[in-house]
């Protein structure tokens, strides 16, 4: 009787695995974000991120493939103020004026491109 609910419990724990990892292999299909736009708005990175979204410079991270809803978090923090240390005065100067929309298009542009 045991062996039988253990067998039941873990074919539900297998089937919520699977489930789990199609829907993280699904979040690009969900993500939203315009990546062109999101190229256009990308020039006031350029002189810290690189034209490719990544650079030699320790201080500064690579863009380049990054998480999509990580960069779209991570700026959003700077705007508000949420981030301290490092270049996070910087970031919210150059953050601080940005819309939500040109931030999901700017996280979705570095998202788009290759590591």
């Amino acid at each position: 009787m045991l062996a039988c609910r253990l067998a039941k419990g873990e074919s539900a724990v297998k089937r919520i695995f699977i489930l789990a990892g199609v829907l993280v292999c699904a979040q690009p299909v969900w993500a939203k974000g315009d990546a062109a736009a999101g190229e256009q708005k990308a020039m006031m990175c350029v002189a810290c991120h690189g034209a490719t979204g990544k650079v030699s410079v320790p201080m500064y991270p690579n863009l380049a493939g990054q998480n999509q809803a990580y960069l779209e978090h991570s700026l959003q923090a700077y705007k508000k103020g949420e981030r301290s240390g490092g270049q996070a005065e910087i970031m919210k100067a150059y953050v601080s004026g940005l819309s939500d929309e040109d931030i999901s298009n700017l996280a979705a542009y570095y998202a788009s491109m290759k590591p």
